[in-house]
C-alpha cells in the first residue's frame, strides 16, 4: 500500500496497526505549505447561519463562557483568549470536502466532519478529551499542544465546557501550518493559540452502544409481527388482586422472546442509521431540473458526482444513501459501488446501469443529492 506524506510517510495499514486507538502521532509537514481553505470572514459568515453548528468560547482567567451559534457578533480580533468553532465546513466548502476525503483510509462509516477552530492569542477550549479519534491540522499561525495519557478524566464542575479537573500533560508540541497531530480517543489535550491561529479538526463517528441500541429497537418496531392477543381461559380466582399473575408474566415473556433479528436486519439498520444526514443538513432541489432525456445525455458526457452533503454506503446487495436503502442486482451493484467509493461516476458507466438505477440517479439529481460533474 502506498505511503502517505499525510501520515508521515507510513502506510495507512502501518498507521492503523501502530497508532489508531493506541497512541498519538505528530506529523511535521503532513501537508507542506498548507494554506487556510477559507478566510476568517467566510468562516464568520458561516457561523451566522442557522443550519451551521458553531460555538464561541471566551476565557478570562479561570472563568469560561460558551455561546452556541448562530453567532451574529464576534469579539474584536484584537481581544485575547477567544475561540470560534465551526462544524461541518466540508458541507459548504468544496476544498474542505476534498481535504476530508484524504482521510478515507478510514471507512466512510466512521468519518465524520471537518471542524475549523479560529482563536486569538491565548485562545483555546481548555484541557479536555474527546470520545473519538481526531486529527488536528494546523492551518494558520501557531498553536501549542500539551497532551497526556492520564487515567483521571474527572471534569471541573459548574462550567459550560467539559474541562479536565486534574490535567497532567506529558508532552508538548508547537504546531505550525501544515503540521498535524493525531490523538486517539480519551487522550487528554490542551491547545493554546500563540498569536492568531486556525486549526482544522478531522473527527470520526463513535456512537455509543446505548445510542445504537435505542435506535435499533425503534428501527425494529416496524418489523415486529406478534399476532394474537393476550388471553387467560384457565384463569383462577385472584388471592391478591394487585399482584401480576405468574401465568400472565410467563405468557408475555414467551411472546416477546419470539422477537428475533439477524445480521441482515442489523446491516440495513446500520446502513440507514449511518447514512442519515445530520439534523442540520438540508438539500436544495434543483430549481429547474433538466428533462430526463437531457439529464441522461449530459450525464453520459460529463459524468456525475455526489453532493458533499450526501452520505452513501453499501454492504453486500444493500445500498444506502441519505438514510434510505434498497437491494440491487449484481450489475447495478457494480455501478453503485463505484459511485459510493469514488463519490463520482464516469459517464461511460451509465451504459451498465439498469432503468431502475437510471431513474434513481435522476431522482437524486432533482433532489440535490448528486450533480453533473
Amino acid at each position: 500500500m502506498k505511503k502517505l506524506q499525510l501520515l508521515g510517510n507510513i502506510t495507512p495499514a502501518q498507521f492503523l496497526r501502530d497508532y489508531w486507538h493506541k497512541k498519538p502521532l505528530l506529523i511535521r509537514q503532513a501537508i507542506p505549505d498548507f494554506k487556510p481553505l477559507l478566510t476568517f470572514d467566510k468562516l464568520a459568515q458561516l457561523a451566522k447561519l442557522n443550519h451551521v453548528e458553531s460555538r464561541l468560547v471566551t476565557q478570562a482567567g479561570d472563568s469560561w463562557d460558551m455561546q452556541q451559534g448562530p453567532l451574529q457578533e464576534l469579539p474584536p480580533r484584537t481581544q485575547r483568549e477567544w475561540t470560534m468553532l465551526v462544524q461541518g465546513i466540508n458541507l459548504h466548502e468544496p476544498k474542505a470536502d476534498a481535504l476530508l476525503r484524504e482521510f478515507r483510509f478510514v471507512p466512510d462509516a466512521r468519518l465524520d466532519d471537518l471542524m475549523v477552530s479560529f482563536a486569538t492569542d491565548g485562545g483555546g477550549v481548555g484541557p479536555h478529551f474527546d470520545s473519538y479519534d481526531v486529527f488536528l491540522l494546523q492551518a494558520q499561525g501557531r498553536r501549542r499542544w500539551r497532551i497526556g495519557a492520564q487515567q483521571d478524566l474527572s471534569l471541573v464542575e459548574g462550567l459550560p465546557l467539559k474541562i479536565l479537573a486534574n490535567f497532567e500533560p506529558e508532552e508538548e508540541f508547537v504546531l505550525e501550518p501544515g503540521d498535524m497531530l493525531y490523538l486517539p480517543p480519551h487522550y487528554a489535550h490542551d491547545g493554546v493559540a500563540e498569536g492568531e491561529c486556525m486549526t482544522y479538526s478531522v473527527g470520526f463517528r463513535s456512537p455509543s452502544f446505548q445510542e445504537l441500541g435505542e435506535a435499533f429497537l425503534q428501527f425494529m418496531a416496524d418489523a415486529i409481527d406478534l399476532p394474537g392477543r393476550y388471553a387467560d381461559p384457565d384463569l383462577q380466582p385472584a388471592k391478591n388482586p394487585a399482584e401480576i399473575p405468574k401465568d400472565m408474566l410467563t405468557s408475555v415473556t414467551e411472546e416477546l422472546n419470539k422477537v428475533r433479528w439477524d445480521e441482515e436486519d442489523v446491516t440495513i439498520f446500520l446502513g440507514e442509521y449511518l447514512s442519515e444526514p445530520k439534523h442540520n443538513v438540508f438539500f436544495t432541489p434543483v430549481a429547474k431540473p433538466l428533462t430526463v432525456g437531457r439529464f441522461m445525455e449530459q450525464a453520459a458526457k460529463r459524468g456525475l458526482r455526489l453532493s458533499p452533503k450526501t452520505l452513501m454506503l453499501y454492504r453486500g446487495k444493500h445500498v444506502f444513501i441519505n438514510g434510505e436503502s434498497f437491494a440491487v442486482g449484481r450489475a447495478d451493484k457494480t455501478v453503485l459501488d463505484v459511485l459510493a467509493n469514488q463519490r463520482a461516476l464516469a459517464g461511460a458507466m451509465l451504459e451498465q446501469a439498469s432503468d431502475d438505477v437510471l431513474e434513481a440517479l435522476y431522482t437524486w439529481y432533482a433532489d440535490g443529492w448528486l450533480e453533473l460533474a
